[in-house]
């Protein structure tokens, strides 16, 4: 005789394990109750045989693939709703054996979707191999983030809680953060990594000091996707407005190892001991559904940090090259205004000496040295001459007298 297995199912969708009955496949006869996991028995491949929904056609998480996304300025920034204000009420974290959860309270929720939403839980999803190793369960043209947070909310509006929102259309929004590593390290995660030493094992459950939940969101809330879709756990009900944001949101490298390496999937009675690592489920189809963007695709292009500042740089040393080259045509150009001047002085004083009359004498010219010490000679010996000659000359008063 055929018996119903029943699964437990530990999932996004509230706080408290519901019980969930599943028929399995006609292979399959078993009368103990299993526990769906990621990679180990009740494998994500094998979820659809025991949760119809996980096999529908609008599953999560997906691959947001930016240049076929379509822009919808109808979407409107996002408003969270008393995510500050925790009135110093400490929150329940618990280990469900698939990841951590936080309960948030009712007064916080949602506004900017088509109706109020009002928070339930959040948690998170990684991997197991550090940075750029994957870890998330949404990606961005095919590239995943180092974890993911999950914040879920029910539509407070239409339903009167989780249990009934979540089988509906529209019952449920969670938003998704992608989250990556960088060197310095983010307060605001302190607040719940500091804290899972106390829920090591699955089903472990503490009280942890409250904090403001808003600080762990991204600053822009006004750039996102938004697609139709469903819980990434079994029972995969495709029942949540997905809202994934543009921004990532930072983290140390010791606090990513830190939320990889601390917790267990397993009990703490039981002796086989595995770590809770890589609880993301792989990304789905999309079936011809759309993904839409609350900016247009110029606006959106993100640049990372080493590119702004490499363009910082590089726009830095622009400056300061074009200033170079302004000084050095400025110089130039007054080299040559100068250069220019004084030529036209020059010339202006060789055209007024020319015009005016001179009476200076004209120049002699020059004779070879030979010639000029002979004519010296020449003249010499005239003037020789002529004193001879002036000597012989009698004297008229020397001159003899004649008798009468």
């Amino acid at each position: 005789m055929r018996r119903r297995l029943r699964l437990w199912r530990r999932a996004e969708q509230g706080s408290e394990e519901t019980r969930v009955s599943a028929s399995p496949p006609p292979e399959v006869e078993c009368s103990e109750e299993v526990t769906w996991t990621y990679i180990g028995l009740v494998g994500q491949t094998e979820w659809s045989q025991y949760f119809p929904d996980c096999g529908g056609t609008s599953q999560s998480p997906v691959d947001v693939v930016t240049t076929q996304t379509k822009y919808d300025p109808s979407l409107v920034p996002l408003t969270p709703l008393g995510y500050s204000q925790h009135g110093n009420k400490p929150l329940t974290m618990y280990n469900n054996g698939h990841t951590v959860v936080i309960e948030l309270p009712e007064w916080m929720g949602l506004a900017g979707l088509p109706w109020l939403f009002t928070a339930v839980q959040m948690h998170l999803h990684w991997g197991s191999g550090g940075p750029s190793h994957g870890g998330s369960e949404h990606t961005i043209n095919g590239l995943s983030a180092d974890a993911e947070l999950h914040v879920v909310h029910y539509n407070s509006e239409l339903y009167p809680n989780m249990s009934a929102a979540m089988t509906q259309s529209d019952g449920l929004a969670v938003l998704g953060i992608l989250i990556v590593t960088g060197e310095e390290s983010n307060p605001a995660f302190n607040s719940i990594l500091n804290y899972l030493s106390r829920v090591r094992h699955a089903d472990q459950k503490a009280l942890i000091p409250a904090f403001d939940v808003e600080s762990l969101l991204p600053n822009d809330l006004g750039r996102y996707y938004r697609y139709n879709g469903s819980l990434t756990t079994p029972p995969c009900y495709q029942s949540v407005i997905w809202t994934v944001f543009h921004e990532r949101v930072q983290i140390s490298k010791a606090q990513l190892l830190r939320l990889e390496t601390i917790l267990y999937s397993s009990k703490a009675e039981e002796t086989d001991r595995m770590l809770l690592q890589d609880n993301y489920r792989a990304t789905q189809p999309l079936n011809h559904r759309v993904v839409f963007a609350s900016f247009s695709a110029e606006s959106g292009k993100e640049l990372s940090s080493g590119e702004v500042t490499a363009i910082v740089i590089g726009v830095m040393c622009g400056c300061v090259g074009l200033a170079v080259i302004i000084r050095f045509i400025v110089k130039t150009i007054r080299f040559f205004t100068l250069l220019h001047r004084e030529t036209v002085a020059v010339n202006s004083s060789t055209s007024s000496w020319d015009v005016l009359p001179s009476n200076r004498p004209a120049p002699m010219p020059r004779m070879k040295e030979p010639e000029k010490a002979k004519e010296k000679k020449q003249d010499v010996a005239l003037n020789t001459t002529a004193d001879g000659e002036k000597k012989e000359e009698p004297s008229p008063s020397l001159s003899p007298q004649t008798e009468p």
